[in-house]
């Protein structure tokens, strides 16, 4: 009996090598490199998995006969996924949604059914739930409409046999870990079923010119689980985040072939289902403590949109030789950087202070502009005052004290101002004047210390 061949893939990158590494060539990844036993090839050389749909007959065509006129998106029916994906769905796109267990990605998905089986016909295949659990969740949801097929079902054979058989216009498959191709021996999840799997459900996409969801686990690291090759076979990878003890939801784009990377949806968990949030810089204010040292209100750039966000931080006299650093939703790098600037170059000792920087709302804050709103919540609470309820800050903070200038200025002030903020201290600028928006006084300064005098009176 001839004995099976076996292949090494790597878990990160999904590189194939013939022997085991401790190191995988491809991304240098250590302790990666795992065994599986290869698919059967037929006479051809392909691989039994691709080979069920048969030959047919392709014919290319002259990139000048292509129509560029044709609409080839159309709106999910929540405006904020719209965004994400660079102004909606594209037709024959394969839409790749991660995120942690319970964040609401099966609800997003079922709940977009509603509005899209208005005008198309929407198959959703779920491995994890059975056609009953499906009909209770849409109740719940409000989701009903005959144009929504559901199938309980994990083999790819019996999937394929019922979109060929429904010819859907829309196929959303809940999750691509528990779907397996039985030509291939290896469990559910694993890296050969799970490439497989997605390579045929694009191909789906592209020659049936099929919208395809696809939802993916996440590992602990926070990265879709199964081999990275995945994230580059689809065209939009989504990551939707969410703390457990919080009702707030952000959708974000990882990848997008079809539009920007660098918008976010932002939506709220309810008992009916996910509510859209159009104003979300309003929602992560609210509950904002009067009248309490160290907090400061920052304005970020969220792709195209201005968010306005909380930063709250806490300085104690440490009981230790060694202060702590704590920071969430923050940098921590930056906010040690911001300590030491704020020691050396505002004067107030700080390294005697355990510190603890906080970001309400489940905000990741990466970018420069929140640096002296951070650094004014810092002071405020080491002097134990109070920074006026409608004073904002927006600027980035140099190793020297100084304040550099941000992009976007003008339209972060104008949020500020949407919201009712009085004041805001920013860069001051040289190189063309600040615009005048009536209600709103702009404090221009040059070093942090200018700032906090501001902010303080100090």
């Amino acid at each position: 009996m001839a004995k099976s061949r076996t292949i090494f893939y790597c878990t990160e990158c999904g590189n194939e090598t013939p022997k085991w590494a401790g190191k995988c060539p491809a991304c240098g990844a250590w302790n990666t490199v795992v065994e599986q036993e290869a698919a059967p090839k037929t006479k051809s050389g392909r691989s039994a998995g691709t080979m069920r749909g048969g030959f047919h007959t392709v014919k290319a065509v002259s990139i000048t006969e292509v129509d560029a006129q044709e609409e080839i998106r159309f709106s999910t029916g929540m405006g904020e996924l719209d965004r994400v994906l660079g102004g909606g769905a594209v037709k024959g796109s394969l839409v790749l949604v991660g995120g942690a267990p319970g964040v609401g990605k099966s609800t997003l998905l079922l709940q977009i059914c509603g509005s899209l089986c208005r005008s198309s016909r929407v198959l959703y295949v779920s491995g994890e739930e059975s056609v009953r659990q499906l009909k209770l969740r849409s109740q719940r949801l409000g989701v009903a409409s005959g144009s929504l097929l559901v199938l309980s079902e994990t083999g790819l054979e019996d999937i394929l046999q019922a979109v060929a058989a429904e010819e859907p216009d829309i196929l959303i498959i809940d999750s691509i870990q528990t779907m397996y191709n039985g030509a291939l021996d290896s469990p559910p999840g694993s890296i050969g079923q799970v490439k497989d799997c997605t390579m045929s459900l694009m191909q789906i996409a592209k020659s049936r010119d099929i919208t395809v969801f696809v939802i993916g686990h996440v590992n602990k690291e926070g990265s879709i689980a199964g081999p990275k090759v995945l994230e580059h076979m689809v065209d939009c990878v989504l990551y939707f985040e969410g703390e457990q003890h919080s009702t707030c939801r952000i959708l974000r784009a990882a990848k997008n072939r079809f539009g920007a990377t660098n918008e976010i949806g932002v939506f709220e968990m309810l008992d009916t289902g996910l509510a859209e949030v159009e104003n979300p810089s309003q929602m992560l204010l609210s509950g904002r403590p009067d009248g309490a040292p160290g907090t400061c209100v920052t304005c970020v750039m969220e792709g195209m949109r201005p968010v306005l966000a909380e930063i709250q931080a806490l300085l104690a006299p440490t009981a230790y030789g060694n202060a702590r650093r704590s920071s969430n939703g923050f940098d921590f790098g930056r906010a040690a950087m911001l300590l030491a600037v704020l020691e050396k170059r505002g004067g107030l000792k700080v390294s005697v202070c355990d510190a603890y920087l906080n970001i309400i709302g489940g905000l990741n804050l990466d970018e420069p502009a929140a640096d002296l709103a951070a650094v004014l919540a810092l002071a405020s609470s080491y002097l134990d005052r109070p920074i006026p309820a409608d004073f904002a800050a927006i600027g980035e903070v140099g190793l020297t004290g100084e304040l550099r200038a941000v992009n976007n200025l003008e339209q972060r002030l104008s949020e500020v101002r949407r919201l009712g903020f009085k004041t805001c201290a920013v860069p001051r600028r040289r190189s063309k004047p600040l615009p005048s928006l009536d209600g709103l006084q702009v404090l221009e300064a040059a070093n942090i210390v200018e700032a906090i005098r501001a902010a303080l009176g100090k």
